[in-house]
C-alpha cells in the first residue's frame, strides 16, 4: 500500500507538471495535495516496515516526537488544501464568469502559503489533542487499525479518488505514456 501511495501521488505530480494544460488552480492544489499525501505517509510508513522486518519496534523520545511533529503538521497541512480546494470550486461554480481574475497565480499561491501557515497556528492544539486521546483509548489493537486506515489508506486512496478518476488526468497519462511509448520505438 506504501508503494501503490507514492506511486500514485509520485504520479499526479509528475502530470500535472509535464501537461500545459493542467496547469490550472485546480490541478496546482492536487499536485500540492499529493506532495504533502507523500510527506505524511512517508512520516511514519518507512519506520513501522522496518519494525514489522526487525521484529524490533522500538523509537527513541527524539525520533516519537519528531514523528508526531511531522505527522501532525502534514495532516494539518491536508486538512487545510482541502478547504482552499473547497474554495477553489466555490468560485468555480458560484462566479465562473470571474473564475479566471479570483483564481488567478498569485492568489493561488497565497492559499497555499496561507493554508501552510495557518498549520503552525493548529500544530500546537492539535498536537496536545493526539498526545491526551493517547490516554483515552485503552485497546493498542483499535488504536493501531486506525493509526493504519488515517496514515495509510488515506494517502493511498486520494490520487484515484481526487485525480486519477478526473478524464484531463487520465488523458494527460494517455498523452505521456504515448510519447514514451513513441520514444521508445524509435530507439
Amino acid at each position: 500500500m506504501y508503494i501503490l501511495a507514492l506511486f500514485g501521488n509520485l504520479l499526479i505530480i509528475l502530470t500535472v507538471s509535464s501537461d500545459s494544460h493542467l496547469h490550472t488552480p485546480m490541478y496546482f492544489f492536487l499536485s500540492n495535495l499529493s506532495m504533502i499525501d507523500i510527506g505524511f505517509i512517508s512520516t511514519t510508513v518507512p519506520k513501522v516496515i522496518v519494525d514489522i522486518q526487525t521484529h524490533y519496534p522500538v523509537i527513541s523520545c527524539v525520533g516519537c516526537l519528531t514523528q508526531m511533529s511531522l505527522l501532525i503538521i502534514f495532516g494539518c497541512m491536508d486538512n487545510m488544501l482541502l478547504a482552499v480546494m473547497a474554495y477553489d470550486r466555490f468560485v468555480a461554480i458560484c462566479h465562473p464568469l470571474y473564475y479566471k481574475i479570483i483564481m488567478n497565480p498569485t492568489r493561488c499561491g497565497v492559499l497555499i502559503l496561507g493554508s501552510y501557515l495557518s498549520i503552525v497556528c493548529l500544530f500546537y492544539g492539535t498536537g496536545i489533542g493526539v498526545y491526551f486521546s493517547s490516554f483515552l483509548s485503552h485497546s493498542p489493537r483499535s488504536t493501531a487499525v486506525a493509526s493504519v486506515m488515517y496514515t495509510v489508506v488515506t494517502p493511498m486512496l486520494n490520487p484515484f479518488i481526487y485525480s486519477l478518476r478526473n478524464n484531463n488526468i487520465k488523458n494527460a497519462l494517455r498523452k505521456i505514456l504515448a510519447e514514451h511509448s513513441n520514444n521508445w520505438h524509435s530507439l
